[in-house]
Order: C-alpha cells, then sequence, then structure tokens
C-alpha cells in the first residue's frame, strides 16, 4: 500500500482511537483511577505530552497491528495482533510503575492492561475496516 494510503488511514484512525479511550478515561473509570492513584495523580494533564503519546501509540496499532492484517486481508489477524501489542504495551508500562512508583496497586495493573487489550484490539479491528473501505 502507498505511504498516502496509510497517511489516510492514521488520519482516520485517530478520532477513533480517542472516542473509545476518552470514553473509558472521562466516563467509564473516571472514579477508578482517582481513586486507586489519588497519591500520585498530578492535579493537571500534560496536554503536549499526552497528545504525543497518543500520536505515537496509533502508530504502533497501525504498524504492529493493522498493516499485517490489511496485507493478510484478516480482521481476525488485526484482532489478535492489536490484542497483542496492546497487552504487551501496557503491562509493560504497569509492571514499570510497579517496580518504581509507591504503592501502585495491583488491582491497577490488571484492568488497565485489560483495557489496554480491549482498546488496541478494537481499535486495530475498526482501522482494518476503515482501511479496507480506504482500499476500495
Amino acid at each position: 500500500m502507498p505511504s498516502l494510503f496509510y497517511a489516510k488511514l492514521y488520519l482516520l484512525t485517530v478520532p477513533v482511537f480517542f472516542v473509545i479511550d476518552l470514553l473509558w478515561l472521562g466516563v467509564i473509570a473516571k472514579n477508578f483511577y482517582r481513586e486507586q492513584l489519588a497519591h500520585l495523580l498530578s492535579p493537571t494533564v500534560h496536554w503536549p505530552a499526552a497528545f504525543s503519546f497518543y500520536l505515537i501509540y496509533i502508530a504502533g496499532i497501525l504498524y504492529f497491528a493493522v498493516a499485517p492484517a490489511l496485507a493478510e486481508d484478516s480482521l481476525a489477524r488485526a484482532l489478535v495482533n492489536g490484542a497483542l501489542f496492546g497487552f504487551f504495551t501496557y503491562l509493560t508500562y504497569e509492571l514499570t510503575n510497579m517496580a518504581t512508583l509507591p504503592n501502585w496497586p495491583l488491582k491497577v495493573v490488571i484492568v488497565d492492561t485489560l483495557w489496554g487489550v480491549t482498546l488496541c484490539a478494537s481499535v486495530a479491528m475498526a482501522s482494518f475496516l476503515i482501511g479496507r473501505w480506504l482500499a476500495g
């Protein structure tokens, strides 16, 4: 697939990721993180860092999950690769926090890792379907 195809796919995947993740963070699990991590949370979000993370992370989902799935024309591959990408990246983050930050709860490790699997699998599948649509 040409670079322009992936640029369009990326731009169409960004809002999908934001809608799903912000629904989780801002509505569904908002109180969960505040309750579990109140002793560590900053009162303000460093938005440039947050947006940079999101933009880089979405590129990772496209590279490691969506592109191989499109090459195989396999929604199942998007699901599996997306889930694995979410598992490895979120669990790496969680275990690093548990190892280096005071009182990082095991409950957060489990819930957030499961969320990472769900989020990345969902975004990868949606992006795969958008990619199929773009390819015509």
